[in-house]
């Protein structure tokens, strides 16, 4: 393990509480000129944001996790504005665009992920994230982000504007919009493969419907997959290195097929793809499973 590594949440929570102090130095001059109102309700909602940021980010959980992802890059989006909209650019300009893209970097970062995924463990579990699909980490993801974030300002800042009518509809639409964006980004915090007493569970909503248990008894091998293997791809397009899980007799899985769909398939052989393959493989030897070293 690296020292960045053993270092886990603690640059992001530095990072956090800088953004907070030198932050407000950017903001005050990006609001200067601005009305009561507006300048209002933009503290206010930073005020929110930021204390939501420092509690996801002292709470390790699945749940945490979500709202670091969501509202930690709002911190460096709202710091890039607030530098841009003031009126010279500075050393605390700098500094806050700097601490906020340290603390997403850190957030973003694999072994973060894993901790605040293995936060919602029970009892003697580990569970180990699997890695987000490019397609999700590139395009869908943020686009669902710049959503959410877009619902959350719009309705505010139309009213403290005084319309009305606009703000009104922002605040409908935009909170079934929050409402629904937060769920879909919530399924990628919840893609994870989980080390029981008794073996694995792989729990991935984008490729199983509901979680499967893999038997210690039922494991013959898990290691690095082979090219060309026809093993079951349950790695949703994800890359890195995809691990092979092999089993001594055919077992059903139930999987989504297209959409909503699902269909059951027999196999042996199955592929996927762990955020960090080494500490899976190790876990997995832990756990007594027949790992490659």
């Amino acid at each position: 393990m690296t020292f960045i590594e053993q270092l886990g949440a603690w640059p992001a929570r530095i990072a956090w509480i800088l953004l907070a102090l030198v932050g407000q130095i950017t903001l005050t001059d990006a609001l200067s000129g601005r009305s009561t109102a507006v300048s209002a309700v933009v503290w206010v909602g930073i005020a929110i944001g930021w204390t939501g940021g420092l509690v996801a980010l002292l709470v390790p959980r699945t749940t945490s996790l979500t709202a670091a992802r969501t509202l930690v890059p709002g911190g460096l989006v709202a710091a890039v504005v607030s530098a841009t909209a003031g009126s010279t650019t500075d050393w605390a300009d700098l500094a806050a665009v700097t601490v906020a893209a340290i603390a997403v970097v850190a957030v973003l970062s694999p072994w973060f992920t894993e901790a605040w995924v293995d936060g919602s463990s029970y009892g003697t579990e580990r569970r180990l994230p699997l890695q987000t699909p490019p397609l999700f980490a590139g395009l869908v993801a943020p686009l669902t982000w710049l959503a959410v974030a877009a619902s959350v300002v719009a309705g505010p800042l139309l009213l403290a504007a005084r319309q009305w009518v606009a703000g009104a509809l922002a605040l409908a639409v935009g909170a079934l919009v929050c409402w629904r964006g937060v769920q879909s980004l919530h399924q990628l915090a919840r893609r994870w493969v989980v080390m029981v007493p008794n073996g694995l569970v792989i729990h991935d909503p984008l490729t199983l419907p509901e979680p499967h248990l893999f038997l210690r008894t039922s494991i013959a091998a898990i290691g690095p997959a082979e090219a060309g293997t026809d093993a079951l791809d349950l790695t949703a397009g994800a890359s890195g290195l995809a691990l092979e899980v092999s089993m001594s007799e055919p077992v059903e899985l139930l999987v989504r097929s297209k959409g909503r769909e699902t269909s059951t398939i027999e196999r042996t052989q199955l592929i996927l793809t762990p955020a960090r393959p080494a500490r899976f493989l190790a876990a997995a030897r832990e756990n007594r499973l027949a790992a490659e070293v």
